[in-house]
């Protein structure tokens, strides 16, 4: 499921999306339930390159599977 979302998804949103990760401050990334995070990233990703539908799919699928990843690297933010 995961490998698809990211063949759907442009190498521009995937910066896009990993630059509106690095954006956000670590508490925010450390307090926010999975779901919330995965609204939060999407509503910047959308302010800065707006989706369609397939697209908030698309992210929506790939951020489920990065969930963990986004926390491990924001812990290693706070250090």
């Amino acid at each position: 499921m995961y490998a698809t979302a990211t063949r759907n998804m442009d190498s521009a949103t995937l910066r896009q999306l990993w630059s509106a990760v690095e954006d956000t401050q670590t508490s925010i990334l450390l307090r926010l339930s999975d779901s919330e995070l995965i609204d939060h990233v999407i509503a910047k990703l959308d302010n800065r390159q707006p989706l369609d539908r397939e697209e908030m799919t698309d992210v929506s699928d790939y951020l489920r599977g990065k969930t963990s990843l986004i926390r491990d690297l924001a812990q290693s933010r706070s250090f």
